[in-house]
């Protein structure tokens, strides 16, 4: 039940742990099928802040004194499915970075999103424990978009703009 601003940010840990979760399992998936390094290893650089964020959702359900499970966050198991279309497609490997990226990116802007309104949720409530722990994911989720941004603009849209100009002669 929704039915208080304490309820609706137990909500969210619930919806945020979920969502973390099933990230930690597509991850490595989406790492593998990087043919870019520098995307690789972005990736499975926050597989390891994901697997941080699990176990800082599992502090914060501590601090709440709720159990952090029990609930399915279908968002990012959407996001996960279209994620994984990607997978599946054949074409070009920078165009395939590409698109994972933004991908990735989609459930980056999710997690932001989500983060930010559960932190707001935690400050107005007074837990400024939850919200400097919700905080440190934020920051970390807000530096792992733009680290994607880095990625694409600095390599890949260079290099999947040279394959739709190469397949085009």
């Amino acid at each position: 039940m929704l039915d208080t601003l304490q309820s609706a940010l137990e909500d969210q840990i619930r919806d945020l742990y979920s969502a973390e979760n099933q990230l930690v399992k597509a991850l490595p998936k989406v790492a593998r099928a990087a043919s870019s390094e520098s995307l690789r290893q972005a990736i499975t650089d926050h597989l390891e802040e994901t697997r941080g964020h699990v176990d800082r959702l599992v502090k914060i359900a501590r601090l709440l004194e709720i159990k952090p499970g029990g609930k399915k966050c279908k968002a990012m198991e959407g996001l996960i499915a279209e994620g994984q279309e990607v997978l599946g497609e054949k074409g070009d490997e920078s165009v395939i970075d590409v698109a994972l990226i933004a991908a990735a990116q989609r459930v980056e802007h999710y997690e932001i999103a989500a983060y930010g309104t559960a932190r707001a949720m935690a400050e107005k409530l007074g837990n400024s424990d939850v919200a400097e722990l919700l905080q440190e994911t934020l920051d970390e989720e807000g530096a792992a978009d733009k680290k994607l941004t880095e990625i694409s603009e600095g390599e890949v849209l260079e290099a999947a703009a040279g394959a739709a100009s190469s397949s085009e002669e």
